[in-house]
């Protein structure tokens, strides 16, 4: 059983025009998935394979009328199963009560964890966010409330400091102005942290979406900034990754940064990028948001003997 999976969320990213003038994707510093491509990361709608890499382009409407929304969208990720169909429509933020019981239900944690696998939520929390939550001031948003649901631990500060966690900023910046004594890191070591804990799980996952935050105007930094954030990420973690092991899946749930005319969502496919050991098998597999997770637990049930 050596196969292994992590698995990179990231928050509102579409495909979109190959044009700089209105893509951050373009306009913004990206040599690693510029090497990895040979191109940007945009106006691709068939599936791309350049060097060992594969770009699915998939649907993220599900044919539902309206723009795609994250509670809908990651439930319908995490699950295999068409949520906004079920529930009527897309539904924004936070899982409401029928989208929490199909992820009680349905999560990727729970599925890999039934076929004798070990699972883990790379992502690191503060005690602040624990209180917040308790208090009743936020909820947990899909992907938490899914590995909570599994009997997924989550991880805290002093795991941040081992580097056995990556904070959602991949810094350090936002937890060390909040007074935690944790070292500053690049987006780059974040990446390399995070693909040497992956190497101790059959399935790992990691949620960055300040993609989205920014996207909306809801952070200082902007879009191009926040994506040659995330292409270090990708050169930190394929830096110091067995891809021979390892498959490296880079997804979205839904468009949004892709498109510097609009602050809002966009219907636009998201690309599901695949690197490494297993890309076509579960690539041919994937079309739309909900083939992820039924793709990705079947290639991993094989290695199982399932």
């Amino acid at each position: 059983m050596n196969r292994r999976a992590l698995l990179l969320f990231v928050d509102g990213l579409g495909l979109g025009a190959d044009d700089p003038a209105i893509n951050p994707v373009v306009a913004a510093h990206t040599p690693c998935l510029d090497a990895l491509l040979g191109r940007k990361l945009a106006g691709l709608t068939a599936r791309f394979e350049h060097d060992g890499a594969l770009v699915v382009p998939t649907d993220a409407t599900l044919g539902v009328s309206g723009l795609p929304q994250s509670a809908t969208g990651q439930t319908a990720l995490l699950t295999g199963l068409n949520a906004p169909q079920l529930v009527g429509r897309h539904i924004t933020a936070f899982p409401t009560k029928a989208l929490r019981e199909l992820l009680t239900e349905h999560n990727i944690f729970s599925r890999v964890k039934a076929l004798g696998g070990d699972v883990a939520l790379a992502n690191a929390y503060t005690e602040e966010y624990f209180a917040r939550v308790k208090a009743g001031e936020m909820r947990h948003a899909a992907i938490t409330f899914s590995a909570l649901a599994a009997g997924v631990s989550l991880r805290g500060v002093e795991d941040l400091v081992a580097g056995r966690a990556v904070f959602h900023d991949l810094t350090n910046e936002r937890p060390r102005s909040w007074g935690y004594d944790v070292p500053e890191i690049t987006p780059r070591q974040a990446g390399a942290n995070l693909a040497a804990l992956a190497g101790g799980y059959h399935l790992t996952l990691f949620e960055f979406f300040l993609t989205d935050l920014s996207a909306h105007h809801r952070i200082d930094q902007p879009p191009v900034a926040v994506v040659a954030m995330l292409d270090a990420l990708l050169a930190g973690v394929l830096e110091t990754t067995d891809l021979s092991r390892m498959l490296v899946m880079l997804t979205s749930d839904h468009g949004n940064i892709e498109d510097g005319r609009v602050d809002t969502h966009t219907r636009n496919p998201i690309p599901t990028l695949l690197i490494g050991r297993g890309r076509r098998d579960v690539g041919e597999k994937i079309a739309s948001l909900t083939d992820i997770t039924p793709a990705l637990v079947d290639w991993l049930a094989e290695d199982m003997g399932h």
